[in-house]
């Protein structure tokens, strides 16, 4: 999508602190931590948030969950522990319209998060 930021980063059009990439998943760091490692994971298709997503996405939303873990242990927050969340929608705080998941750790998260 042309005016999709996310979709600006993946092309390069917009630079981004990446710590992971191959052909089908992009990951940065936020440009707003919130906590000392917080990183977000996107799919290079274009898919506007979770609720979007359809069961002919299933083999991306796979590939991109695979990814986690190994960008976990490469940030070295596998062993403590980390929080994925994706923000769904206006009430959700989803603020750019492409699917995204946060990995937040590197320090005790608190609960509720909201």
């Amino acid at each position: 999508m042309a005016d999709c930021l996310f979709c600006k980063l993946i092309a390069g059009e917009i630079p981004s602190d990446k710590v992971y990439e191959d052909d089908d998943v992009l990951a940065f760091r936020d440009i707003r931590p919130q906590a000392p490692v917080h990183v977000l994971v996107i799919p290079k298709q274009h898919v506007d948030s979770a609720q979007a997503v359809t069961p002919d996405d299933a083999l991306m939303i796979g590939r991109l969950h695979a990814t986690i873990p190994t960008i976990a242990k490469a940030l070295e927050i596998d062993q403590d522990g980390y929080r994925v969340v994706t923000n769904i929608g206006r009430y959700g705080q989803q603020t750019v319209q492409h699917l995204h998941y946060h990995i937040v750790g590197g320090r005790q998260l608190g609960w509720p998060p909201g």
